[in-house]
């Protein structure tokens, strides 16, 4: 009997993502590679498949192995609207089939199809997990994608998803149930630190790209300038963007700042203690992760009353608040609510509560039950 097989046992798991760092550094590529590190943590054994435009390799990244394959140039594919990401499968498939892995957990819908596959021919569990919050526009805009998704979701043990928001939508559109597993975030990292930082001038933090329309940052922009009509003092703090056009334009507005806050760096974690409020104007967030981390750093939110960011406040309006018109009048209403919020009694620590009911931990945790409750159920139905 493998490890897997025993109760408590060491599991080996393969995750499957199409692209990593430092290539990209998007959400999926950030759950992926917390999600590792705290299997790590509990003693298990992830690997990391992937793909880039450079030579096969292998390497071990901070306890992490990473198998990097050779990603072929989409070339017709991409000019005739085909799926993303497909070029490389014939490797990734290969790396599954020539492993020990116990489970396949892949969070790109081409992936997946490669982990549902090898689950027919080797018997061990597969797992899609789902990054967005799709809906029927995106499952349109390329070939051949709704029959990728019919088959992943189908072939592979269990579907994932960040919130019920997403789950709703695989359901209204694709028939398709689903778990919901939110990400976590490290509440050992993201902290309000051991002494109060926030700023004396009232400070507004949006850690989301600029040039992402979905993030729908210019209308936070324009939202602002209503806000310093009541709060002349108030500032906007954004990550510069690598477009220097851009950012002089977005830089062109009273009171609004650039700063440079990669993911986990100092940086944001100083931006997230010093903020009065971190906002989220976005449309389409399955989850909206960087709230989360906000909140364990004890500052209140605002975001859109849209997709999972609803799901962050847990139903609490003493950590923050929402906005439902999308115009720059209602936002800037609960920019102003949350200011105020910031200045409450107690906020910090009600903040820094919610943000541990989020914690990276108990998301980990969840997951691994699922593997192993996969693994069971394959073994009891082999």
């Amino acid at each position: 009997m493998s490890a897997a097989g025993q109760p408590g046992g060491a599991l080996r798991v393969a995750l499957l993502t199409p692209c990593f760092w430092p290539e990209v550094r998007r959400g999926g590529e950030r759950l992926v590679r917390d999600l590792a590190d705290g299997l790590i943590a509990r003693g298990h054994h992830p690997r990391l498949i992937t793909s880039h435009p450079g030579r096969p390799s292998k390497t071990l990244e901070d306890g992490l192995e990473i198998v990097r394959h050779w990603r072929p140039p989409p070339g017709r594919l991409a000019r005739r609207k085909f799926e993303d990401h497909l070029t490389h499968l014939p490797f990734t498939y290969a790396s599954l089939a020539l492993g020990h892995d116990d489970v396949a957990h892949a969070v790109y819908v081409t992936d997946a199809v490669a982990a549902a596959r090898w689950s027919k021919k080797s018997g061990r569990p597969s797992i899609h997990g789902v990054i967005g919050a799709p809906d029927r526009q995106y499952f349109v805009r390329r070939r051949k994608r709704v029959e990728l998704w019919v088959e992943a979701c189908r072939d592979c043990d269990v579907v994932t998803v960040l919130s019920k928001a997403a789950a709703d939508n695989l359901w209204r559109d694709l028939g398709v149930e689903s778990r919901v597993i939110a990400p976590g975030v490290d509440t050992s990292v993201f902290t309000p630190g051991e002494t109060p930082e926030r700023d004396e001038r009232p400070t507004i933090f949006c850690a989301s790209a600029i040039d992402d329309p979905m993030k729908r940052v210019g209308l936070l922009v324009e939202a602002f300038a209503l806000v310093r009509r009541e709060r002349p003092d108030a500032r906007l703090l954004l990550n510069r963007p690598r477009d220097t056009a851009l950012a002089g334009q977005v830089t062109g507005n009273d009171g609004v700042e650039l700063l440079d806050a990669a993911s986990r760096s100092p940086e944001l974690i100083g931006a997230y203690r010093r903020s009065w409020v971190c906002a989220l104007p976005s449309l389409g967030e399955a989850f909206g992760l960087v709230l989360a981390e906000a909140l364990a750093c004890g500052t209140p939110v605002v975001g859109s009353n849209a997709g999972g960011i609803p799901e962050v406040l847990g139903g609490r309006d003493d950590v923050g608040r929402l906005f439902d018109e999308r115009t720059p009048e209602a936002l800037s209403r609960a920019l102003l609510d949350g200011l105020e919020l910031a200045e409450d009694d107690g906020v910090r620590e009600r903040c820094r509560a919610r943000g541990e009911e989020l914690s990276l931990e108990n998301c980990v945790a969840e997951y691994e039950s699922l593997y192993r409750e996969l693994i069971a159920a394959r073994a009891r139905a082999g």
